[in-house]
């Protein structure tokens, strides 16, 4: 079994898109800026809210001045809005109840805001489950950068070759390669199987069910 399994949030443990992407469009229509659709909202998000805002922002508007005020804005709007549409994926309180029950340390690590993400853990699931919860914070560089990962699986005491990091995207991959763990891409989410498939996902999951069966075989090379 994979004794630590740290989860990305959105688009992993929870369907986000429909209120980032409200979201996103309130802030474009209050600076004039042109809306998008909800799904471009998939590759929108992912590295964090500033390089959400950046990303919306027209090449013009990309001061730093600009930049910080609309990302104050979009902090403030999301916050009151972050439970509008949002909703666990499928199976997925189950899931982590049943290996939570089986004995395996569970943890989030988002890009999201620290407070936002552990708003939204707490929302949604029972924080009993989790060992720790942790989003973007001030001065830590966001996923894949190895910092964020490496520190909460040295405050949970996790060994690599026992812990899986489970997300929806490209960054996630990444990320568990960048810590040299497992990564196993979870097809639900926000990306495609391709992507996950190129970034060296070691695994991919169908359904929660799925997921927890690899997560309780283990690494195939465990001794």
């Amino acid at each position: 079994m994979y004794t630590t399994v740290i989860f990305d949030l959105d688009g992993t443990l929870l369907n986000t898109l429909d209120d980032l992407a409200d979201a996103g469009n309130r802030l474009c229509a209050a600076y004039g800026w042109p809306r998008h659709p909800r799904d471009a909202y998939r590759y929108f998000v992912g590295n964090g809210i500033p390089k959400l805002i950046e990303r919306l922002a027209p090449p013009e508007c990309r001061d730093p001045d600009t930049l910080a005020a609309a990302l104050a804005f979009y902090q403030e709007d999301y916050g009151r809005h972050l439970r509008d549409k949002t909703a666990p994926y499928p199976g997925v309180p189950a899931m982590l109840r049943a290996l939570h029950g089986a004995g395996a340390r569970l943890a989030v690590l988002s890009n999201k805001a620290d407070l936002l993400a552990r708003t939204v853990v707490g929302d949604y699931f029972d924080p009993a489950l989790f060992a720790a919860v942790r989003g973007a914070r001030p001065g830590v560089p966001a996923k894949p950068a190895p910092d964020a990962p490496l520190a909460l699986m040295a405050e949970l005491k996790a060994d690599p070759a026992f812990t899986l990091y489970v997300g929806d995207s490209n960054v996630d991959m990444l990320t568990a390669r960048a810590v040299g763990v497992d990564g196993c891409g979870v097809l639900w989410g926000f990306r495609t199987k391709e992507e996950l498939e190129q970034a060296g996902a070691r695994y991919l999951a169908a359904d929660a069910g799925e997921l927890a069966r690899i997560v309780l075989a283990g690494p195939a090379n465990a001794q």
